[in-house]
């Protein structure tokens, strides 16, 4: 078995959790709220939001 120091190791994440859905919600002209799917108590509010562009 060889000796490493760790930087040549891939981290492995064993704990992978399945992607969240997020839905946005326009509450008002000037306000939109995320929710994630199933977690009615996790929700961010937000006044300015931009658009991504791939």
């Amino acid at each position: 078995m060889a000796v490493t120091d760790g930087h040549d190791i891939e981290p492995i994440d064993e704990h992978e959790e399945p992607a969240a859905f997020v839905s946005a919600l326009r509450t008002s002209p000037d306000r939109i709220v995320f929710t994630e799917d199933g977690n009615s108590e996790g929700w961010i509010a937000t006044d300015y939001t931009v658009s991504l562009t791939q």
